[in-house]
């Protein structure tokens, strides 16, 4: 029995012998690690990293000319990121039976990216599904013609949509944040490439489910970011690119689909954010963390961006039973604090996706349940718009002291934005397609709105 096992044995350890000797040979002297191969895990990327993109892209310039047309609306709602337009442009209060004129038309990739507007140009991020690209394109305002645009290749999968961010503009530059964390900066008026940054490659972001939802912001000259990876917030020069300054996350707060929101509370500039895992307010001078707190979290999506108020208060809101919740800031010699002055149940208000508008001290948002609701600043509910008007998950805006609300199949709708009750004043379906959920842009008069795949640029003007 003995020998039997020596003679089963033997032939083992020559073949362990052998296998050491080829690795030996093969590493020259130094055994190699073995390793498990996995079918497409070849070459892989380090993680938290994700293979090289030329974000410099391709260029195509084409016949579009700006229009001599006057409106702003420089990024993600608009010159004050408050979605309330201050443009004296008078604005129709009645529509015709067909709804406002409809001035243009454009077809898009499939999502719910927003357009900003600046000097006669529409800007919006786009998805070419058959090239695999990010498209950051540049659009007349008079009549949707295509003047350049500017493409790099990224895979992106069919996830309720690809885009969904609006680019920020200046004078200046354009920067944009694609669906899988790509940044890039160009020219505003010629398309000429600055400079780009991989996110996940820089900083280990992670991209959030369904994609990328965070409209990045340029404050100053600077373009201003949350990666929530070993960076939980940047800033980088427009000119040049540089990283001016980067805010420390120990907490590794993971991006979420908010965006940042400049505030000013105590004679600090800062930037306020909602990530996965918290709140916090970020110096503008240096990046430093001037406040945080673990008091606002939401399981599944992070998504409306805060509503900063006066006295240091900060409203939050959110879906997902997250209802909402008021922040207040306390200053303590050089010290900030963030406690919760009060918090609302789902029903009592919450927005799943779109950002509250703060408008003459009330709050006006859609709810989880799809009703136009408007409350006080201490929460208490003034009036919704009842059961038989609801608009899913449909944006909105406030310009000329009305409300254009727009539901999930394209029924655009505008109301008095009062605390006085839900007054109606028009309606008309100004999109044939599904999912209208982009952020509207108004300039000069103008409304651009868009549904899964295409944009429309309405005449909204009083005539």
């Amino acid at each position: 029995m003995k020998s039997q096992r020596i003679t089963l044995v033997i032939p083992g350890l020559v073949a362990l012998l052998a296998l050491a000797a080829l690795a030996a040979w093969v590493g020259g002297g130094h055994a190699l690690p073995m390793k498990l191969r996995v079918p497409g895990l070849d070459n892989a990327p380090p993680a938290g990293q994700a293979p090289s993109v030329n974000l410099a892209g391709t260029f195509t310039k084409s016949d579009g000319v700006p229009a001599q047309l006057p409106g702003l609306w420089p990024g993600f709602r608009g010159p004050q990121m408050d979605g309330v337009s201050e443009e004296t442009v008078p604005l129709a209060r009645q529509w015709g039976a067909g709804g406002p004129p409809v001035l243009w038309s454009v077809k898009l990739g499939e999502g719910y990216a927003g357009a900003a507007v600046r000097a006669g140009r529409v800007y919006v991020l786009d998805y070419d599904q058959q090239a695999r690209d990010d498209v950051l394109r540049c659009l007349s305002l008079a009549d949707g013609k295509e003047i350049w645009r500017r493409a790099y290749p990224v895979k992106v999968k069919r996830n309720h949509g690809m885009s969904r961010t609006v680019p920020a503009v200046t004078d200046k530059y354009v920067v944009s944040l694609g669906p899988k964390c790509h940044v890039i900066c160009v020219d505003a008026v010629t398309g000429d490439y600055k400079w780009g940054m991989d996110l996940v490659r820089k900083y280990r972001t992670k991209v959030p489910p369904w994609y990328a939802g965070q409209c990045p912001i340029i404050d100053n000259g600077r373009a201003i970011l949350a990666p929530g990876g070993t960076k939980l917030m940047v800033a980088v020069d427009c000119a040049s690119g540089k990283v001016l300054w980067e805010t420390p996350n120990p907490d590794n707060w993971p991006m979420s689909h908010a965006s940042i929101m400049p505030m000013t509370f105590n004679g600090k500039r800062m930037y306020v954010y909602t990530a996965v895992g918290g709140v916090v307010g970020v110096s503008a001078d240096d990046g430093r963390v001037l406040w945080k707190t673990d008091q606002w979290q939401i399981k599944i999506a992070t998504i409306p961006t805060p509503i900063p108020l006066s006295g240091g208060r900060i409203f939050l809101t959110g879906g997902y039973n997250a209802g909402s919740m008021m922040l207040q800031l306390k200053a303590q010699g050089e010290q900030i604090t963030a406690t919760p002055l009060f918090r609302l149940t789902p029903d009592q208000f919450g927005s799943g996706q779109q950002t509250p508008i703060l408008y003459k001290d009330h709050i006006y948002g859609v709810l989880p349940d799809g009703k136009l609701a408007c409350i006080d600043l201490n929460g208490k509910t003034l009036w919704t718009s009842g059961n038989t008007k609801r608009f899913g998950l449909g944006p909105y805006m406030i310009a000329s002291g009305m409300i254009y609300v727009m539901n999930d199949t394209g029924l655009l709708t505008l109301a008095e934005a009062t605390p006085a009750g839900y007054q109606q004043l028009a309606e008309a379906k100004v999109l044939t397609g599904s999912d209208s959920w982009a952020p509207p842009a108004l300039a000069g008069g103008r409304l651009i709105v868009r549904d899964l795949t295409r944009m429309v640029c309405l005449d909204v003007r009083k005539k």
